[in-house]
């Protein structure tokens, strides 16, 4: 066989093997320096290089991205005064085409969420201080907000920051009232209050983020405010704390405010965020009762962690580090869940990642 010839099949072969092993990565960002809109890098499952930068979207201050279930469309919140949220058709290349854009009926929406059956958004509006529900359609743009849930009392300022579906239930983080909110869906397809204050959250906790087991009967809590992780029970049809868990590292005692938080694949093991101490808070998760114990704080190699991610196969951990303009790539240990840091690449102010 000719040199070329065997040249050209094994660059065929190392091509084929590096596809197979690389899946897209899709960066949400903050628009106000140099960033453009929304990123795409190639995640390499098997070593966790990231490469091939590349503008997927020109849009502003997307700082929040989500999937719809079947991954054909993408959706994100335009974080402003007067705020957007806007649909995207995936093309084969991995670009994104606008479909449409509707107002999100409140100021700086910062989170966004899918129902599992891929007909509903929500979208969590911070200084607006509400929710907004949209219906999706089999296009996967949006339709204009069919409700908005308004928290804001007289004397008390709402911050809405996170919403997230579970079967016919959605559950809503917010912060200003700090207060856990869930929604239950009636028969005509439309979604009413059921419990302002399901779970009990300390003074001053600030809810944030939260993640729940797969079968939802753990929900986990991520305070901004009191840097802690609020634990709860579902008992009946409400949740009962079980615990309320820093996050700091022993000793630290300057400004901290917690973002962002997940469950590793198998349940074990809980991640937070910690914007100040610039870590990720790693705890260990007893299985049968939900408790869980801190066991690492890990340095994230940047400053102010927004937002971090698993990647698909639970063996990584990417931080988007929004203030220090990098992605730290962490390797999980199998056993006891740990993180070590492997290495890390350059993006503007990265706020959101999505596998």
């Amino acid at each position: 066989m000719k040199p070329l010839l065997v040249l050209a099949l094994v660059m065929t072969l190392y091509s084929c093997n590096e596809n197979q092993n690389t899946v897209p990565l899709y960066i949400g960002t903050y628009t106000s320096g140099d960033s453009e809109g929304i990123y795409k890098l190639n995640f390499n499952t098997e070593t966790g290089m990231l490469t091939n930068l590349t503008l997927a979207a020109t849009i502003g201050n997307p700082s929040f991205i989500a999937y719809s279930p079947n991954q054909k469309y993408m959706y994100a919140v335009n974080e402003a005064d007067h705020g957007t949220v806007s649909s995207f058709r995936i093309t084969e290349t991995g670009h994104l085409t606008l479909i449409n854009t509707v107002k999100s009926f409140g100021g700086a929406p910062c989170h966004i969420s899918v129902n599992d059956s891929g007909t509903k958004l929500a979208a969590s509006n911070y200084s607006g201080g509400n929710i907004a529900l949209y219906d999706i359609n089999e296009d996967g743009s949006l339709t204009e907000a069919s409700q908005v849930f308004d928290h804001n009392l007289p004397n008390e300022k709402s911050h809405a920051h996170s919403a997230q579906f579970f079967k016919d239930v959605l559950f809503v983080a917010d912060l200003g009232r700090n207060a856990m909110y869930k929604y239950i869906k009636n028969d005509t397809d439309a979604y009413t209050l059921k419990d302002s204050s399901f779970i009990k959250m300390t003074p001053n906790a600030g809810p944030r983020h939260f993640t729940f087991t797969k079968n939802a009967d753990f929900i986990y809590v991520i305070n901004e405010y009191a840097s802690t992780i609020t634990a709860a029970k579902k008992t009946g049809n409400t949740y009962e704390v079980i615990s309320n868990t820093s996050t700091l590292a022993d000793g630290f005692t300057d400004r901290n405010d917690c973002a962002d938080i997940h469950l590793s694949n198998n349940e074990e093991f809980l991640y937070g965020s910690n914007r100040g101490e610039n870590t990720i808070a790693v705890f260990r998760r007893d299985l049968i009762n939900g408790n869980i114990t801190k066991i690492q704080n890990a340095s994230v190699h940047g400053n102010w962690p927004r937002n971090f991610t698993l990647s698909p196969d639970g063996k990584f951990l990417l931080v988007a580090n929004q203030k220090s303009d990098n992605i730290s790539v962490f390797k999980i240990n199998d056993n006891d869940g740990t993180l070590s840091f492997l290495h890390d690449i350059n993006i503007p102010t990265p706020v959101c990642l999505l596998f």
